[in-house]
């Protein structure tokens, strides 16, 4: 092997660990609050109720860091449903409330996840690095075959993401350098602030994550900071040689 260049940046080394963010990257968030939505709350506009609810997302957790104390993601969910259910004339029962946000649990896989995780796992410690919380991605991993060898995400280290002390958990959780971990995303802003904090990225394109409609709120352009982009998970595989 040759030596690099002068002034060149060192090759980066072959990761031990890829992170996946979950929301949107593993799996379909729109499409599931949107079928669970309608189908516990008929009339309701599925798809208008699914993106109101994930609006709300980042102004919760920013009240919530703000406060001092850390909430699990369910709690912030529970939260920004009893906000936005009057806006679509819903009034709910406890029973409804628990059942709806429990669809956070119920996500469906995009249709390369399972097949593909798989793949990685046999070369690679695979984990989600996701704001949900530990319960939350237990239950959806063992729903949707989502083969994780670990569950690490906000939860476990006290904060949300793009904290960096999350990102860099992962390496300290699994003994390895920053630089041998890799996070895997499908939002430009997550791979930024994991690559800030040390790691190797690699993004996948998810056009359609905020659904068939809104196609122009989803940014699946290419960027130089992250020249790993795949079309998919397995696309993903392939380049690692699995």
């Amino acid at each position: 092997m040759s030596a690099a260049p002068s002034g060149a940046s060192p090759p980066a080394p072959t990761p031990k660990v890829l992170a996946f963010d979950v929301f949107g990257t593993v799996v379909d968030w729109h499409g599931s609050i949107a079928a669970e939505a309608e189908r516990l709350l008929p009339g309701v506009d599925g798809d208008a109720f699914a993106l109101a609810w994930r609006d709300g997302y980042r102004p919760a957790m920013r009240r919530t860091m703000e406060g001092g104390r850390f909430r699990v993601l369910d709690e912030l969910h529970l939260e920004i449903l009893r906000e936005i259910a009057p806006r679509f004339g819903v009034t709910l029962s406890r029973e409804q409330e628990d059942e709806l946000n429990k669809a956070w649990h119920r996500l469906e896989p995009w249709p390369d996840s399972a097949a593909a995780l798989a793949r990685l796992k046999t070369k690679f410690i695979i984990t989600p690095l996701s704001n949900g919380g530990i319960g939350l991605l237990t239950h959806m991993a063992k729903r949707a075959s989502l083969p994780w060898d670990a569950i690490l995400c906000a939860e476990v280290f006290q904060a949300y993401k793009p904290a960096r002390e999350v990102y860099r958990g992962v390496g300290r959780v699994f003994g390895v350098p920053d630089a041998e971990v890799m996070m895997v995303a499908t939002h430009h802003d997550d791979l930024d602030a994991a690559q800030d904090a040390g790691l190797q990225t690699a993004y996948i394109a998810r056009p359609l994550e905020f659904g068939e409609k809104h196609t122009e709120l989803k940014d699946s352009e290419p960027r130089s900071r992250h020249p790993l982009h795949f079309d998919s998970i397995h696309a993903l595989a392939d380049h690692l040689g699995c």
